[in-house]
């Protein structure tokens, strides 16, 4: 009667798989139809022995199908019968029935059958910790790995990288140097899998130079290892030592991954490299990787961090298949360079193709309405995340709406959401409130969110500036003395503005001021015809920009060498008449390199790129591509 249940309940689990898995769903049916044929003829001809032994194998070349395919149901359709034939103390059906369970995302039932098993081989341990480690278990694999150490198990090198893997997932650093230990004894710290195990634990760990040290000694490195030194350079923000074993790795005909490949060009974007992120671009073409979602939304934040915003959407327009997260790098990509349109257009269209939002995507619609200072339709995709039943608005999206209603002028506005939402307000947020209120004069907000920022970031001296800054827009000196005196007073540091620029594969650093450049003086000297021909069209310094006590030429000469002034001045020098001069800064633009940027980019006939803390800004034929708003 049982072996019959078992049998209506394995055909009836693989009708449902008949389209999806027909592979499984014929070796089902043939399974049964011998079954059948089994009980009603009783196999004469063979001897039990021989018809048991036909019978585990067929079970034992069903179930791993099923483990091929993910198919629960009809695996623990197997299963049952597995416990007819009295094979749930066969430590190879269980092994299986643990591999099974655990790919599955099961690790209930898999420790079930784990802890019911009578012998145990080191397949048994491995899978379960693996299947642990796969499904994110962490504990639970360290758990089991301690209890197979006191039970005197033998280990393999496959056990030791399962349970490393939990380390790394858990940031467990004492573990990971305890295993490695145990390595170094069973003589197994040689293998590639256990190497590079450890090397990806202390390379998540911040201890990068442990991470080398493995890397150099280990005899045989494979993708996966140089893919984790990759990763652990780019997670510890060593972006030039990356590229260095990149070229390494290229010198070595070393087979790169998309892993790899994606972490270089995380590197090419936080460094701004388009020479380098481009090199990588043919790279991933050669390689085959193009087509690679996960390398094309790498691609597509490289050309858009180092200011190529139209080469971003040809690799995201060339990609068939796209999934959210392409059409979110995308999206933001868009609000960076103030195309907010092009953004809200995207925002439509990933929804016509049947691609629902997440919280980026509303996040990077809110921060393109910011940018340009879109309010009414700020409040629109505001209104659509508070109803979208699928989507749980977070801070972040909240700190958006804040800088959208407080850099249009709604500092009122901006504060009144900030006391009814159902958040603290972050540090980020009065931040931002107390900006708007600068270019606004709120002088009465500003104190508010100041006072707030002087709690929650006692040792960021840039909201002291800031609060300094919102008195003298309003001509207050008193007060401007006094914040700059408690400036002093407080210890806090102010972050100094630098500038960068790309030139004849180097990049090279300006700070306001800069004396120490080998090239300075001829950069002064171009800046300085600059300046002539700027006068001749009777221009004029903004000088309500520098907002120091002082005189008005003085204001003029403070103005004159700002850090992205002398930069613009190097790109004229140093690159050629066709190419555009991008220039990053690690500091908000000023008003008065904003107008100058717009004139130069008119009278050099040059496209001028300046990427700032907040957004990139296109300069052509003298406008600016923010529409002055930023």
């Amino acid at each position: 009667m049982g072996i019959w249940f078992h049998y209506h309940l394995l055909c009836q689990g693989t009708k449902s798989l008949t389209v999806a898995c027909s592979g499984i769903y014929f070796a089902t049916r043939a399974f049964c139809n011998k079954l059948n044929h089994k009980i009603v003829h009783k196999d004469k001809n063979l001897s039990r022995v021989e018809r048991d032994l036909i019978d585990v194998i067929t079970l034992h070349n069903l179930l791993q199908l099923c483990v091929k395919s993910r198919s629960l149901l009809v695996g623990k359709s197997c299963h049952g019968l597995a416990i007819h034939f009295g094979l749930v103390t066969d430590t190879v059906t269980c092994n299986i029935l643990i591999n099974l369970y655990t790919k599955c995302g099961q690790n209930d039932c898999a420790r079930r059958v784990f802890d019911a098993m009578s012998v145990r081989s080191i397949v048994s341990w491995n899978t379960m910790i693996a299947g642990y480690t796969h499904n994110r278990e962490d504990v639970e694999a360290l758990k089991l790995f301690s209890r197979m150490h006191r039970e005197g198990t033998q280990m393999t090198k496959f056990t030791l990288s399962s349970t490393l893997c939990a380390c790394a997932a858990k940031y467990a650093i004492i573990e990971c140097k305890q295993l490695h230990t145990i390595a170094i004894k069973l003589a197994l710290d040689s293998s590639s899998f256990v190497g590079t195990a450890v090397l990806d634990v202390y390379a998540k760990c911040n201890m990068i130079k442990d991470a080398c040290s493995i890397f150099e000694r280990m005899p045989e490195k494979t993708s996966v290892t140089w893919s984790s030194l990759f990763a652990g350079y780019v997670q510890n923000g060593l972006h030039e030592e990356a590229l260095c074993l990149f070229r390494s790795a290229q010198r070595g005909g070393i087979q790169l991954t998309e892993f790899t490949v994606s972490s270089i060009l995380s590197t090419c974007a936080s460094l701004a490299l388009i020479i380098e992120g481009t090199q990588v671009h043919a790279v991933i073409v050669k390689s085959g990787f193009h087509s690679n979602l996960f390398v094309a939304t790498s691609l597509v934040d490289v050309y858009a961090r180092c200011g190529q915003i139209e080469r971003s959407y040809e690799v995201f327009a060339d990609m068939e298949q796209k999934n959210v997260v392409l059409w979110n790098a995308m999206i933001a990509s868009f609000s960076r360079h103030a195309h907010s349109w092009e953004a809200m257009i995207l925002f439509e269209k990933m929804q016509q193709v049947g691609i629902s939002p997440n919280e980026v995507t509303y996040l990077s619609v809110l921060s393109a309405c910011s940018h340009t200072g879109l309010v009414e339709e700020g409040r629109h995709y505001f209104n659509l995340l508070t109803s979208d039943r699928t989507v749980e608005p977070n801070v972040l999206h909240y700190s958006c709406m804040v800088d959208v209603l407080g850099r249009s002028g709604e500092t009122d506005e901006a504060w009144k959401l900030l006391e009814k939402m159902p958040f603290e307000p972050t540090a980020s947020m009065w931040g931002s409130l107390l900006g708007s209120c600068r270019i606004h004069k709120n002088v009465r907000l500003a104190r508010i969110a100041a006072e707030q920022l002087f709690h929650l970031e006692p040792e960021n001296g840039g909201n002291h500036v800031l609060l300094s800054n919102v008195y003298a827009a309003s001509g207050n000196w008193e007060n401007v003395v006094m914040a700059r005196k408690y400036l002093r007073c407080s210890g806090a540091k102010k972050e100094m503005g630098r500038s960068w620029i790309e030139a004849k594969g180097n990049v090279h650093v300006f700070v306001v001021g800069e004396r120490e450049h080998p090239g300075i003086t001829d950069v002064h000297n171009k800046l300085e015809e600059i300046y002539h021909e700027m006068r001749r069209i009777s221009y004029r310094p903004n000088t309500q920009c520098d907002l120091h006590d002082v005189h008005t030429d003085q204001k003029e000469e403070l103005l004159k060498d700002h850090s992205e002034k002398l930069a613009f001045a190097f790109g004229l020098i140093s690159l050629p008449p066709n190419v555009p001069i991008t220039i990053y800064k690690n500091l908000r633009i000023c008003g008065d390199c904003h107008s100058f940027m717009k004139i130069v980019s008119c009278i050099t006939e040059r496209k001028i790129i300046v990427r700032d803390i907040n957004r990139f800004h296109h300069f052509k034929d003298g406008s600016c591509s923010c529409g002055d708003f930023w």
